[in-house]
């Protein structure tokens, strides 16, 4: 018996340019092809932003792939499920069937599903003689198939940024806390250098930063911080190995009593209770180095 392949949506819903799209990289899946459900969710999971999927609307693939029997899926077997809204609302924690709507068409509007409606609009399995399922209306699963190494690569690059983010900040941490510290190292131990200069170089690059800083500004701003933190340890460096320090502390006949804690420096902190005040104070102090009311080493 032949049957017709639905290919438009069932009521007003409207046949989009998107879903032919995806009908076409569903029919252009190599035979054979095979991959493992979860596998995919979990890179559809991670790409989802650039994906345009929500949660909602991937809790409700979740459960879309729990009625497939098959831990994976096959471009030669049958992909289409067909559970009813309120077998879906129960493996989607108790969504209303309002919200269930809504995230189902995000689901087709992003390439994962595609709506193979009956005429009637209902969801069922049509069996043969022997039992296998001839036509089936529902829901098909067959794009997550076909795209499957496109979603791992977008999952990759998801990961690619969120790693190189990670090491941004964590750089960028590390450069802040060196060149305070040494900062104040070198105006403490009396070490010639421009000072307040670096001091406000510093406060310059920071003030750049904003509250939630994309991986570009913190790069950018960590390659500033990187020179400055060349300038200011060259001159340490350069003065210690003029004096011939010891390395142990212990064998010098001085002791520095080290008042800061070890979380933030002096500096920073002084900047921190700056912000907090609610008065200004009666006295500014101006920055020889840069003429700056703001600067913190004034």
């Amino acid at each position: 018996m032949q049957t017709h392949v639905t290919t438009t949506p069932f009521g007003r819903r409207p046949m989009t340019l998107g879903q032919m799209a995806s009908q076409i990289t569903a029919n252009s899946m190599p035979s054979g092809l095979t991959v493992d459900k979860w596998k995919v969710f979990r890179s559809i999971r991670e790409a989802r932003e650039l994906i345009g999927a929500t949660d909602r609307s991937l809790a409700i693939l979740n459960a879309l792939l729990s009625f497939h029997p098959d831990g994976e899926l096959s471009g030669d077997g049958g992909l289409i499920v067909w559970p009813s809204n309120e077998q879906l609302m129960a493996r989607a924690n108790g969504m209303s069937p309002t919200t269930l709507r809504r995230h189902l068409t995000v689901l087709v509007d992003c390439g994962l599903i595609i709506r193979r409606d009956s005429p009637n609009g209902k969801r069922f399995a049509r069996k043969g003689r022997g039992g296998d399922v001839e036509q089936a209306y529902g829901f098909d699963l067959s794009p997550i198939v076909a795209r499957a190494e496109e979603l791992e690569q977008l999952a990759d690059a998801v990961r690619f940024e969120k790693n190189a983010f990670k090491v941004a900040k964590e750089r960028l941490t590390l450069l802040r806390r060196d060149i305070v510290k040494m900062i104040d190292a070198g105006i403490e131990e009396g070490v010639s250098g421009d000072w307040g200069r670096m001091a406000c170089l510093y406060q310059k690059s920071i003030a750049r930063l904003p509250r939630s800083a994309p991986r570009q500004i913190l790069e950018s701003v960590g390659e500033e911080l990187q020179m400055l933190w060349n300038e200011v340890h060259d001159i340490l460096a350069s003065f210690t190995k003029t004096q011939n320090l010891d390395a142990n502390e212990s064998h010098s006949g001085r002791h520095t009593q080290n008042s800061k804690p070890d979380s933030i420096s002096e500096f920073e902190q002084r900047n921190r209770e700056k912000k907090k005040r609610t008065t200004p104070p009666r006295k500014t102090t101006i920055c020889g180095a840069c003429r700056s009311a703001s600067c913190l080493w004034g």
